[in-house]
Order: C-alpha cells, then structure tokens, then sequence
C-alpha cells in the first residue's frame, strides 16, 4: 500500500532545489563555504560553535558534567549557530569542520589550536583530556566507547530515517515511515534490554555513552523529538523512561540541554553561553526537567 505513485530514478541525478522539503534551502549535494565569515572567540579555552539540537546537547551536557566535577579547564564560550540560516556554511565555521555540521570545538589552552568535529569524537577528545566519564582502558572501556558507536550510527536511522519521513518530508509516505519506525523501535527495545540489568548504558557508572544517547533516545522517550511520542509508544520503554529520568535530576543535564537552544519554552533557552554566571540570570524554575 502506497500514497505516491512509482518511482524511476534517472541515469544520472541531478539537484533539483525545490524538493527538499522543510531543509530544501540548507541541503545540497556539495561541501565547502557558501560566504566569508569568521568566527568569534571568547575567552575561555574551549570555544564550542553549535546549535541545541540532540547532537549539540551531547557536548554542552559534557561540558557542564566536566566543570560540576571540578574540571576549570572545561571552562568554554558557547557561539550559536543557527543551521537554518545557513551559519554552518561561512568560512571560518568550514575551516572548524568541513563537514559543516554542528557541533564544532576549538581548543586553545595549547600553543596550537586543536579542532574537533563530530559529537561522538569531541566526546571522547574532552573524555580522554580531562581524564573523565569514560574508563581507562579494559572492559569497561570498550563497553563505553561500543555504547558511543552504537549512538552514532543508530541515530541516523532515528533523525534522517523516522523523523524526516514522519515529521519533515513533503508528504507522508508509508514505506519509509514503516521502515523507520520499525528500526527506531527496535532501538528502543535494544536500550530497553540494556538499560533491564545495567543502571546506566555502559554500566554502573555514567559515561560519555549515557551523554551521547539521552538527547537523541531519551529525548524521544520523553516525546521531545517529533511529537511521535504517541506513535511510538514510548512509553513501554519502562527501563528507558527510568534512565532519562534519573539523567534528568543532574543539574548539569539540565544546563546542557539549555545551551545554544532556540526551541521551546523562553525560559528553557540560553542561546549563548560564555560564563557559568550565565545561568544566574535564569530563575532556579527554569532548570527544572521540562521539555
């Protein structure tokens, strides 16, 4: 059973720039800056340019679990990039990631700036730097880094897979939205299992796996992403639901999932932070866990 008629594809593709949907004005099939922009520093070390989507939300979580921990050097300046106006395409923010995706991070606390793009490698870059949230070496340390993996390439069945098709394609179509919610499904049962025997995804202790799941699967599980929450029936998920929650009672959660977001409640954005003393100007409510 199908909406839309049958499909055959060309001998060659070619970009047709009116059907992209909701992104059709920031998708195109080739990579480099479309204009000249530099990009601002602060004065903290590590300079994050990105956007509160779940795949920034990874490193500002990160970020605020580092310095709640005591890690001063994990100080940082958070820059807003607004994806939909095609930020991410300026120069200065290309040299950072050719890749022109959020989030991108500079460090400068060395003689040479070192950049790092990819949520999952600048997870494990601060890991690895400040010596926390991710085991030494040995089992444990492979079950956390196979956890982060898992993240990185299950999620794109979740964001470019279900939630174009459900939440963002020009119209429905049952095949694809079958397709991915069958596989998003799945990877909620695979989580559910897990999380069955094990308080936290990579173990007894919290990691940089947990950081890099909850914005993506915990977000969903609370009916953030796509408002598919229904649709999905999240809410079987018990183990989950259990484990969002619990991520959800650490303040420095709950600040991360504040920074460079442009969405929802006012008093649930931060659009830029370059201070700790940034949230001060927000009311002890607005730290709640809230959508």
């Amino acid at each position: 059973m199908t909406d839309q008629p049958d499909y055959t594809p060309p001998k060659v593709w070619t970009w047709d720039k009116a059907n992209g949907g909701r992104f059709a004005n920031i998708n195109r099939p080739i990579a480099g800056p479309t204009h000249d922009k530099e990009l601002p520093v602060g004065k903290h070390p590590l300079q994050l340019y990105s956007l509160g989507t779940p795949n920034g939300v990874k490193v500002t979580i990160m970020l605020e679990e580092l310095l709640a921990a005591g890690h001063s050097g994990a100080e940082y300046d958070a820059w807003l990039i607004r994806i939909g106006e095609g930020d991410q395409f300026g120069s200065g923010f290309v040299a950072v990631n050719p890749n022109s995706k959020i989030p991108a991070l500079m460090d400068r606390s060395g003689p040479t700036p070192v950049r790092v793009f990819e949520s999952g490698a600048i997870l494990t870059y601060l890991a690895e730097k400040f010596g926390a949230f991710l085991p030494s070496g040995g089992a444990a340390r492979a079950e956390a880094l196979s956890w982060l993996f898992w993240q990185m390439g299950s999620a794109p069945y979740l964001g470019g897979g279900f939630g174009h098709f459900y939440a963002y394609a020009p119209s429905k179509m049952q095949y694809p939205i079958d397709r991915f919610s069958m596989e998003t499904k799945r990877q909620l049962d695979v989580l559910d299992r897990r999380l069955a025997e094990s308080e936290y995804i990579a173990g007894a202790d919290y990691t940089i796996a947990d950081m890099a799941i909850f914005p993506w699967y915990g977000g969903l599980a609370k009916g953030w992403l796509y408002g598919a929450a229904e649709f999905l029936d999240v809410g079987s998920y018990k183990n989950v639901q259990r484990w969002a929650d619990q991520l959800l009672e650490r303040p420095a959660v709950r600040r991360g999932r504040m920074v460079n977001r442009v969405q929802g409640e006012p008093s649930s954005q931060l659009h830029e932070r370059h201070d700790a003393s940034d949230f001060d100007t927000k009311t002890q409510d607005k730290l709640a866990p809230s959508a």
